[in-house]
């Protein structure tokens, strides 16, 4: 990274800051909807299942105005989280890890949806019959096997949302050391005479970590997979 600029290496540390944190505080909401929409048989499954993965049909500015309007100093939800904690997520790097993580939610959901799905049930159902909690079922059975599509998950949200640049401009702005992440600093370059040269920069530096994350993604999920087809 030595040969990128200061402003440069900041939108990268940024792009990698806000997609660690919307991967990681998105992951359980992730799984607990893969479970409800792959086992769950319930009232509005399907409703769930629209919502899950609406962000991927819909305009990216149009949720990025959405969540302008929910989580907005003046919107229901944002102004009930300033009022009462003092929160704020419009036009902070926490509303530009919130836009990331709505966006690769889907993505996220869909991964271990499908490796939730591809597990036989009647290993599920011996675990419970030798007495076993759904609680130890689940963490001795299920998760083990469904290891590599959690990990698959977790790693193509990651690469989703160093690439957000829709939603997150529409709800955060695109201000310089705080919501200004790689996407947004090549849209800025591109905007100013010589910046040419500093976006290809970082269009490189976008490239190398998706294509890294592909690879992590899965050479982590043959590894688990191998992991537990010997255990």
């Amino acid at each position: 990274m030595a040969w990128l600029g200061p402003d440069e290496w900041q939108a990268v540390a940024l792009s990698l800051k806000v997609s660690f944190w919307a991967t990681l505080l998105s992951l359980p909401f992730g799984l607990l909807c893969a479970m409800a929409l792959a086992r769950g048989r319930f009232f509005g499954r399907d409703i769930l299942n629209w919502l899950v993965h609406l962000p991927l049909v819909l305009p990216p500015v149009v949720t990025g105005y959405l969540l302008l309007l929910s989580f907005g100093r003046r919107g229901p939800v944002g102004a009930f989280l300033f009022d009462t904690f003092g929160v704020t997520f419009a036009f902070q790097w926490t509303g530009a890890a919130l836009a990331a993580s709505i966006m690769a939610f889907p993505l996220m959901v869909r991964a271990m949806r499908l490796a939730i799905e591809a597990v036989d049930p009647k290993l599920e159902e011996a675990a419970a019959t030798l007495g076993a909690s759904r609680v130890r079922v689940f963490s001795t059975v299920t998760l083990p096997l469904i290891l590599p599509g959690v990990i698959a998950g977790a790693v193509l949200a990651f690469a989703k949302a160093m690439g957000e640049f829709g939603a997150t401009i529409t709800f955060v702005s695109n201000i310089p050391g705080e919501t200004r992440t790689v996407p947004s600093a090549i849209y800025a370059f591109l905007q100013v005479p010589g910046g040419e040269s500093a976006a290809l920069r970082l269009v490189a530096v976008a490239v190398v970590i998706a294509i890294g994350a592909l690879i992590l993604s899965e050479w982590l999920s043959r590894r688990v997979a191998k992991r537990i087809s010997g255990a």
